[in-house]
């Protein structure tokens, strides 16, 4: 009676064992299993393009196309002089034309096919403007003189915004104690002002062409 008793609890012992390591098992492959699921949407969720490629790249160039167009109406100003007014629209101008890039695309690659984009775009504006200098005018206008001979050009001024505070400020930075040092001032297209005195050569030097230190304070000797 005894042997029987303890065969029949031998047997359960056995049974549980066996029931839990299988148990333990399926529970583990389903761990594995919901953990390759989950990784497989998190690299879903980060690389999947919603919209299509066309569609990107063509926002890219439209956002890139008004901005260009934006900056050469309201002037050379915004890209070198930018005091705090400047630089609070241009921040809420970069958030506001974030979406019209990104539409309902917040991929990593949607947001590299925008970003290649620009750089392409740009990189091709760039070999256009120094090939044809009436395309660098078109895109970049030309250089504004501020100051001539001494006397401040108040139309020039007003065409770019600057005020004679302002433009004394930046002929403190250059060196010069006050406007009446200044002979020539010029805005150039990237938006810097070059400022020279009375004697000093106003020319690049021929092996620099547009010169290496433009919208620098250049020294005579």
């Amino acid at each position: 009676m005894a042997r029987k008793l303890g065969a029949v609890q031998a047997a359960g012992i056995a049974t549980c064992t066996q029931a839990c390591s299988v148990g333990t098992t399926d529970a583990g492959g389903r761990g594995i299993r919901l953990g390759a699921s989950h990784l497989r949407d998190v690299w879903h969720s980060i690389f999947h393009l919603d919209l299509p490629v066309a569609e990107k790249i063509v926002r890219s160039i439209l956002i890139y196309a008004f901005l260009v167009v934006a900056l050469r109406v309201v002037g050379k100003r915004e890209l070198g002089q930018a005091n705090t007014l400047d630089l609070i629209v241009l921040l809420l101008v970069a958030n506001a034309v974030q979406n019209g890039i990104i539409g309902n695309e917040v991929s990593v690659t949607g947001a590299l096919i925008g970003a290649a984009t620009l750089f392409v775009v740009n990189e091709v504006l760039n070999r256009t403007t120094y090939a044809l200098p009436w395309a660098s005018r078109a895109l970049e206008g030309e250089p504004s003189v501020l100051i001539e001979n001494g006397a401040p050009v108040k139309k020039e001024l007003f065409r770019s915004g600057i005020s004679l505070p302002e433009l004394r400020a930046i002929a403190r930075r250059q060196g010069y104690a006050d406007l009446g040092e200044v002979h020539t001032a010029i805005l150039e297209t990237n938006g810097v002002i070059s400022m020279f005195k009375k004697d000093e050569p106003q020319m690049y030097h021929p092996a620099e062409p547009g010169g290496l230190r433009i919208g620098k304070r250049r020294r005579g000797r």
